[in-house]
């Protein structure tokens, strides 16, 4: 015995089938937490990060953390560029920090002391990106002034992280 359904209901049904056996794409657009490992790269050099989107994120950055992987780091976008300072309150990891313009050059990069409450500022005005990396980790990558952070990567990581990469002045219309 055939079943016929109205031609709108059979639409309806299919509609909702789809829908909901689409899983595998939604958890793929599902924005990544801030423990989530990012690819990244400098000139050729590639490495992974966590990103602080958020001043919560920013501020807690590293602290009581007592590894971080060898080519592991955290990046810190800004909205705009402005002069920069970190403190190593909590933090136990010997860091470099790598302190980028809006171009995505490393303009400057100062060693931080585990526990170091003092805080350490760019000299630049112009910095909008930070990078956190385990000390030592820019000088063993030969990785110095004037090279450049993969902004087209970035912008990816901030999207996959369920950012705007146009609050940090990313995206095809901001550059």
């Amino acid at each position: 015995m055939a079943m016929h359904l109205p031609l709108g209901l059979f639409i309806a049904l299919i509609i909702t089938c789809l829908t909901a056996c689409d899983t595998g794409n939604s958890n793929a657009r599902a924005a990544l937490g801030p423990e989530s490992w990012l690819p990244l790269r400098i000139g050729t050099i590639e490495f992974e990060a966590q990103i602080a989107l958020t001043q919560e994120e920013q501020r807690k950055g590293l602290m009581n953390r007592d590894i971080l992987p060898e080519n592991g780091g955290m990046l810190f976008p800004y909205a705009t560029p402005n002069r920069r300072s970190f403190w190593m309150a909590n933090t136990r990891i010997p860091l470099d920090i790598g302190f980028f313009d809006e171009s995505g050059q490393l303009r400057e990069i100062h060693r931080l002391i585990p526990f170091d409450t003092s805080q350490t500022q760019s000299s630049s005005t112009q910095i909008k990106y930070a990078l956190e990396m385990n000390q030592g980790w820019f000088s063993r990558h030969d990785i110095y002034p004037g090279q450049m952070l993969d902004l087209d990567r970035l912008e990816e990581a901030i999207r996959r992280r369920g950012g705007d990469p146009r609050a940090f002045g990313l995206g095809s219309s901001s550059r």
